[in-house]
């Protein structure tokens, strides 16, 4: 079930890279920011695209190599806090957040709370095999 999971958050980065890669003006204005030609448009291709890209791919990478799970998962879970944690002190520092932004909080949340429990629950079952 974790590896379903793991999938579904890889294929949500992936989207997001392709759409940030193909089209960054679109992609940035939701998000609140103004691209500057040249450095800028570099910037959020590289961080937004391919960042990205890189995350939907570690997220995916156990579904073709299935001993690589707790790995991605344990990555996912240190990431997604990482971003509540900052988009949540964002949310109560700044004004004036758009409705995607907060999506996006909601969306983080979501991933954060459930890669957790799979890992808990992963935590959990491997301490009782190892007690027997």
């Amino acid at each position: 079930m974790a590896r379903f999971f793991l999938a579904i958050v890889g294929l949500v980065y992936l989207l997001l890279a392709l759409w940030c890669s193909v089209d960054p003006a679109s992609t940035s204005r939701s998000v609140g920011f103004t691209l500057q030609p040249g450095s800028g448009q570099s910037e959020f291709l590289v961080i937004y695209g391919g960042l990205e890209l890189a995350l939907g791919i570690i997220f995916l990478w156990p579904l073709w190599q299935r001993e690589v799970t707790r790995y991605a998962l344990v990555a996912c879970v240190i990431i997604h806090g990482c971003l509540v944690l900052f988009r949540s002190i964002g949310f109560f520092v700044f004004t004036g957040i758009g409705s995607t932004t907060y999506s996006l909080g909601v969306g983080e949340w979501l991933i954060f709370l459930i890669s957790l429990g799979f890992y808990l629950v992963q935590r959990t079952s491997r301490c009782g095999e190892r007690s027997e």
